[in-house]
């Protein structure tokens, strides 16, 4: 493997306008004058650090030859892991992705370095470096795709959780896909798994889905558990959280399931499960942050299903406890304004009360993104349905109307078919009250609507 001779004669072009002697280029770069002769004749090949060096000592910028190297030493030649592996980490460093796929696409012939790429696909990806580990995690799991291994499940599970977090997949097909998967993957890891999972269908609503797999997660801890009361010693942890969070989070998933069914007793019930999960003797600092967030989601959410109930008579406690977590103060006027429109409170005091926080939610489009951006954005929509609904009840048709619209574009923007039918559904209610600037928004917003759905 020799340098480039493309590169050579960049460097030798550079030293030639610039008027240079072999000594003095080599100082500039810190490369021996030895060395970098032999490099220029094309008797040596050239190491990672030193073409960096070259290349900072030619004022140009990172990885400026990285296309022609890679090409000429691990594309049209037989690569070797001690040179491709610097190479590979400093292209992830660089965000140098094309050179990436190059290269893989030429090492994926050779089985013989699938260990190789996954460890480094490992370590990129601990250091978040996602876009280049998810290359490097689809070139093993291609390779490994008849093996049924549990490198292969960590591969497909490590592709799930960057495609998400960089909102690039379709969340269903997703997570179908991910799914067969679990099993395969180390126990420990398996908890993890299942909760993203559980969180993606989730976002989709879809809650039986969501109880099987908090059930499955909570049976799954349970085994954890006791194999951890057996053993003589604990072994280092694998599961990003505590095991003991993961069989809290079951029961939390499973109180807003019935909170979706509209059985609140029940969701009150889990979150005193969840409540006792929690209470473990002398808990480390970074336990005793997951009971106290814990704490905090049953306070409040047993404040939601009270009012859920109709139990107006908590709604000043709940205030007073939204004035202390700022953060919870969408997700509890969501339930707020539900519950007035449920069994007809008047909460104007409360929407007075928080109208700066309420004035600061984010109104502009949204896309598809993450699926912890869609769950805000199914918060802001049913925010902005439900403050609708509760408006036009009080015959403030203006007012309802102009909330109403927000919820419709922010449903078409997101793509939550369910909220644009029931924002649509709405209007038509009220739409004898519509101004006509409300009634030419509304059918932009439908044509808009009807271009996304039907391409006209």
């Amino acid at each position: 493997m020799q340098l480039a001779p493309t590169i050579r004669s960049h460097i030798e072009n550079h030293i030639k306008v610039k008027g240079y002697k072999l000594q003095q280029f080599s100082s500039i770069c810190g490369v021996n004058v030895g060395t970098m002769s032999a490099i220029l004749k094309g008797s040596r090949p050239i190491a990672m650090n030193q073409l960096d060096q070259i290349t900072s000592g030619m004022g140009l910028e990172k990885g400026y030859f990285y296309e022609m190297y890679c090409v000429e030493c691990f594309v049209e030649t037989a690569p070797h892991w001690r040179r491709l592996e610097p190479f590979l980490y400093r292209c992830a460093d660089l965000n140098k992705l094309d050179c990436i796929k190059k290269v893989v696409v030429q090492v994926t012939d050779d089985r013989s370095y699938t260990s190789e790429l996954f460890e480094m696909a490992e370590k990129i990806y601990n250091e978040e470096m996602n876009e280049a580990a998810l290359i490097l995690y689809e070139c093993v799991a291609d390779s490994e795709k008849y093996q049924h291994s549990e490198r292969l499940a960590l591969c497909q599970y490590r592709i799930f959780s960057i495609n998400k977090s960089m909102s690039k997949f379709d969340n269903l097909s997703a997570a179908v896909h991910m799914e067969p998967y679990v099993d395969k993957l180390d126990e420990e890891i398996q908890l993890d798994a299942i909760k993203d999972l559980a969180n993606i269908y989730l976002t989709m609503h879809l809650w039986d889905k969501v109880y099987y797999l908090a059930d499955e997660l909570e049976r799954k801890v349970d085994f954890q558990l006791s194999l951890q009361s057996r053993r003589r010693k604990s072994r280092q942890r694998i599961a990003f959280y505590p095991l003991f969070t993961y069989k809290a989070y079951a029961n939390l998933l499973k109180a807003g399931v019935c909170e979706a069914r509209q059985d609140y007793e029940k969701a009150l019930e889990y979150t005193d499960i969840y409540e006792r999960v929690i209470e473990i003797p002398n808990p480390t600092e970074e336990e005793q942050e997951l009971i106290e967030r814990f704490q905090s989601w049953a306070k409040g959410n047993r404040y939601l299903y009270q009012m859920l109930l109709g139990n107006h008579k908590v709604l000043e406690s709940y205030l007073d406890y939204l004035n202390d977590h700022p953060q919870e103060i969408l997700t509890a006027f969501v339930t707020i304004v539900q519950a007035a429109n449920q069994h007809a409170l008047d909460i104007d005091f409360a929407l007075e009360r928080f109208d700066p926080y309420i004035k600061q939610f984010n109104t502009e489009e949204y896309v598809k993104g993450t699926y912890t951006d869609q769950v805000m954005n199914h918060r802001y929509i049913r925010f902005y349905y439900e403050l609708a609904k509760y408006r036009l009840s009080q015959q403030k048709y203006k007012q309802g109307m102009e909330t109403l619209l927000i919820s419709l574009k922010l449903s078409s923007a997101s793509d939550d078919d369910l909220m644009s039918i029931r924002s649509i559904d709405l209007y038509g209610k009220f739409r004898n009250q519509a101004s006509d600037s409300q009634e030419k928004q509304y059918s932009l917003l439908m044509d808009s609507l009807s271009t996304q759905h039907f391409g006209v």
